[in-house]
């Protein structure tokens, strides 16, 4: 078995050598045969929805840095009405989140915390919406391209056994277009992976801010009642 992938190697090398002509990307994908049509599925998928993704998680990021300190001021000037008009006008998950603690003031700092928490929740619900389909591209992916491999070599199997005697080349042609699958359904894999794991990052990262902001509203509420 070993001396047939030497073989098989060899001649590679030898076509290559020979100048042999070297196929195209996309010559080579066509050839892996119909499992790569849902495949090809699979990566416009990933790469649309990461893009939407990114594109709704960084705009929720955008934030004034002085945005808390405006709200401070006038909290402490007694300002609420400009306090909420600013918030409101402030179009990310933090501006809404301190928009609802606005409206709960002159309730208990619990209540008021409890409701904060709850727009949290339900904004970070938003961010995270359609993140699971890439996650789950992730998993399906290499075994879909496992499975067109299987299938492809199934049928190579008994391709040959009705030539009887197939030459080194041909099975060496054969092998590397039916593994195209395999490495395909692996790539794609690869990226979705990658492409989850940074979009979760980032949305740790604002569900961190969030957090901030909203123990800094209590505590600017708690202010005037410290001694």
């Amino acid at each position: 078995m070993f001396d047939i992938f030497l073989q098989i190697d060899s001649t590679a090398v030898a076509q290559v050598a020979n100048g042999a002509k070297v196929e195209s990307i996309w010559t080579l994908l066509t050839k892996g045969g119909p499992i790569m049509i849902p495949l090809g599925i699979l990566f416009a998928l990933v790469v649309y929805f990461f893009i939407e993704r990114w594109l709704v998680i960084r705009k929720a990021g955008m934030a004034d840095e002085n945005f808390m300190n405006i709200i401070r001021d006038q909290i402490v000037n007694g300002n609420i009405t400009a306090a909420r008009s600013l918030a409101k006008n402030t179009q990310n998950p933090i501006g809404r989140m301190i928009d609802k603690g606005l409206q709960r003031i002159g309730k208990p700092i619990d209540a008021i915390e409890k409701s904060m928490d709850n727009v949290g929740k339900l904004e970070l619900y938003k961010l995270e919406k359609n993140l699971s389909i890439i996650s789950v591209i992730a998993r399906i992916a290499p075994l879909f391209g496992f499975v067109g491999t299987i299938i492809g070599l199934v049928l190579l199997l008994k391709e040959f056994a009705t030539i009887g005697n197939p030459s080194i080349s041909q099975i060496a042609d054969a092998m590397y277009i039916k593994l195209i699958t395999s490495a395909t359904g692996l790539i794609i894999g690869m990226l979705a992976f990658m492409g989850y794991n940074f979009l979760d990052t980032q949305i740790n990262r604002l569900a961190n801010k969030m957090e901030s902001a909203s123990s800094e509203f209590i505590d600017i509420l708690q202010e005037p009642t410290r001694q």
